[in-house]
């Protein structure tokens, strides 16, 4: 790694930090993220931060490359008009053998969540997210949860998106989305709203939330949930890219690859009973909230919204 190349990496990472944080719908995920997963890695800006960065070493860096960056943690996907045997040969030919193993990781406990965390800003909406942990990666109930994020926010036919925003026309943007790592994972609901109506929106997430947990999904919430995550598995599928990175990741992330139709038949086979029991495990977990806007620290206290997002 050469002196030069590294600051001037630096200097263009140091600009990137700089522009993520002049982003405020973008920078209230990486606020949730914090206050879910307080004082572990999994809560840490994946940019870092200015005085990480900046203190950053050359040989730091070296020692990572080398500890990380090794044939045991290499995975290679292709996609495309190609041979699996002729890219393995290819890949042989050219790759000298190098020896190491993967590195173990060391156990790591999970703090207590922060309940709220907002950061003062001169915006003129209010971005929201409100959640709680879920599901690792290799949970059996992950497709499950997967159908259950879909009927609370994955698209226009979600209750939030029909609650919010077309019902009440409170928000432009209003969605739900699922994290998922190797120990936990979160679930989560973004909304972009007026300072004035912030309060009136988490009151509405945290009634949709609990009426998911209380009274989990109908026959129609369900089928039409399925319908469109097969559908949306199908359009990946029309994109070799999208292919490549899909197996890449399971066989990084999972150690497998499951095939399409496996994952339609795993979807397939959620059933409304499935879904509840997965409301049970995460809804009812603590709920985290993060404000980016025009509030201070006391805003959500102030506005009474602590008790209105409160776990049941």
């Amino acid at each position: 790694f050469r002196p030069d190349e590294i600051e001037s990496e630096r200097q263009v990472i140091l600009e990137e930090i700089l522009m993520h944080e002049d982003e405020p719908s973008e920078l209230v995920h990486d606020l949730f993220i914090e206050a879910l997963f307080p004082d572990h890695p999994i809560g840490r800006e994946v940019l870092g931060t200015a005085e990480t960065i900046s203190a950053l070493s050359r040989d730091a860096i070296a020692g990572h490359f080398l500890a990380h960056y090794r044939p045991p943690n290499l995975v290679l996907a292709a996609a495309g008009n190609l041979h699996h045997d002729e890219v393995a040969a290819g890949l042989e030919r050219r790759m000298s053998p190098a020896p190491g193993q993967r590195p173990v990781r060391d156990g790591f406990e999970f703090g207590a969540p922060r309940p709220q965390i907002v950061s003062t800003r001169p915006t003129e909406q209010a971005n929201v997210v409100v959640g709680m942990r879920a599901l690792s990666r290799g949970d059996e109930d992950r497709f499950a949860l997967s159908v259950l994020n879909q009927v609370l926010g994955g698209g226009m036919s979600s209750r939030l998106f029909q609650e919010i925003r077309e019902q009440r026309g409170l928000v432009y943007a209003v969605y739900s989305y699922r994290s998922a790592y190797l120990e936990s994972g979160a679930l989560a609901v973004y909304a972009g709203t007026a300072p004035t109506r912030t309060a009136e929106v988490l009151q509405l997430i945290g009634d949709e939330l609990d009426r998911l947990l209380q009274g989990g999904v109908t026959d129609h919430e369900l089928a039409l949930a399925k319908g469109h995550l097969k559908g949306s598995l199908a359009l990946a599928l029309e994109d070799s890219g999208s292919r490549m990175n899909r197996i890449g990741r399971s066989e990084l992330v999972h150690g497998e690859v499951l095939s399409v139709s496996e994952l339609v038949e795993r979807t397939d086979a959620v059933t409304r009973s499935d879904v509840q029991r997965v409301a049970e495990r995460v809804l009812g977990n603590e709920r985290v909230v993060a404000l980016v806007g025009p509030f201070e620290e006391a805003a959500l206290t102030d506005m009474a919204l602590t008790s209105t997002v409160a776990s049941p």
